[in-house]
C-alpha cells in the first residue's frame, strides 16, 4: 500500500508540475492546422522528458527512507552502528566527498545509495546484509555504494533518462504527424488530427520506450562495474569486493522499491539480459579480477 501511494503521489506531482510549466511556456500546443511547430514540440518534449526524472531525483532520499523504512543513524545504538558510521566516514574521506547519511533497514541482504547531491547523499544497508557478511565484506559493499555517490551515478542516470524520454516524446509525435498526414492525404478537409496520429504516437512511445529502457539498463550495468572497481580502489585491495560478490551470489538478495532498485548492490538479472539493471555476479567478479587497483 505504501509503494502504491508513493507511485500515485509522485505521478500526480509530475503531472501538476508539467501542466504548470507547459502553460507558462505556452508550448502545450504544438499542433496547428496541418502543420507541426517543431520548436514548441521540442520544448514540450524536454519538459515532459525531464520533469519526472528530476522530481524523482530530488525526492529520492525521503522516498527511499519511507519506502524501505530505513532508520538514519544519528546516535549509534550499538557497536555495529558505531562501526558503520566510522567505516562510511573513512570511505567518504578517501573518496573526497562529505559524509553521507547512514541508515539501516529491515530486509533481505542488499544495500543502496541515493540522493540528488554527492555531498548530501544517503547510504543504507539491510539487516540481512549485516547478519550475512563479515566486516571486510560489508566494508567492500559500503565502498561500492560510496563509489556510486562519488561517481555521480544518480545524477548521470537522471540526465540519461531525461534525454531519452525527450527523444521518445519528440520522435513519437513527429512520426505520428507524418503517418496521419499519409493516411489523410486524399481527404479534402480535416477537423484536426485523427486516430492515425494518436494510435501512432502510442505505438511509437511503446517501441521507443523499450529501446530507451535498454540503453538505461546498459548504463546501469556499466556503472555497477565502475562501482565495483571504485570499491577496490577505496580499499586499496580488490579481494574484499570479490569476496563480497561471492557471498552475494550465495545469498537471496531482497527486492528494493523501484525508486532505488537500480542503486542497489545486487539486482535480479531476469530472463532478458538487455533489461537487467545489474550484470551477473560471475561477470562482475571476472571484471574485478582483471582490473588494476591503483
Amino acid at each position: 500500500m505504501k509503494r502504491i501511494f508513493l507511485f500515485l503521489a509522485t505521478n500526480l506531482a509530475v503531472i501538476l508540475v508539467m501542466s504548470i510549466v507547459l502553460s507558462l511556456l505556452g508550448v502545450n500546443r504544438y499542433l496547428y492546422g496541418t502543420g507541426l511547430n517543431l520548436g514548441n514540440l521540442l520544448v514540450f518534449s524536454l519538459v515532459v522528458g525531464f520533469t519526472g526524472s528530476i522530481i524523482s531525483l530530488l525526492i529520492s532520499k525521503p522516498m527511499a527512507k519511507w519506502s524501505t523504512g530505513a532508520r538514519v543513524i544519528t546516535t549509534p545504538a550499538n557497536s555495529t552502528e558505531n562501526w558503520l558510521l566510522s567505516t562510511v566516514g573513512k570511505l567518504s574521506r578517501e573518496a573526497g566527498i562529505n559524509m553521507p547519511e547512514v541508515a539501516v533497514y529491515d530486509g533481505e541482504p542488499n544495500a543502496f545509495a541515493t540522493g540528488a547531491f554527492k555531498n548530501s547523499a544517503l547510504v543504507a544497508v539491510s539487516t540481512g546484509l549485516l547478519q550475512g557478511m563479515n566486516h571486510e565484506e560489508i566494508e567492500a559493499v559500503l565502498g561500492h555504494e560510496i563509489a556510486h555517490v562519488a561517481n555521480g551515478d544518480m545524477v548521470t542516470l537522471t540526465l540519461i533518462q531525461g534525454v531519452l524520454n525527450t527523444f521518445v516524446v519528440f520522435l513519437a509525435r513527429v512520426v505520428g504527424f507524418f503517418v496521419d498526414n499519409l493516411l489523410s492525404r486524399n481527404s479534402d478537409s480535416r477537423g484536426g488530427y485523427g486516430l492515425g496520429y494518436f494510435a501512432t504516437v502510442i505505438i511509437c512511445e511503446i517501441l521507443f520506450g523499450v529501446l530507451a529502457s535498454i540503453i538505461v539498463a546498459w548504463f546501469s550495468r556499466y556503472r555497477e562495474y565502475r562501482a565495483d572497481a571504485g570499491s577496490a580502489r577505496l580499499l586499496h585491495n580488490k579481494q574484499p569486493m570479490i569476496h563480497a560478490l561471492m557471498r552475494l551470489g550465495q545469498m537471496e538478495s531482497g527486492d528494493l522499491p523501484k525508486n532505488v532498485a537500480m542503486a542497489g548492490i545486487n539486482g535480479r538479472s531476469g530472463l532478458a539480459a538487455l533489461f537487467a539493471s545489474h550484470p551477473p555476479i560471475e561477470k562482475r567478479i571476472e571484471a574485478l579480477q582483471s582490473a588494476s587497483v591503483r
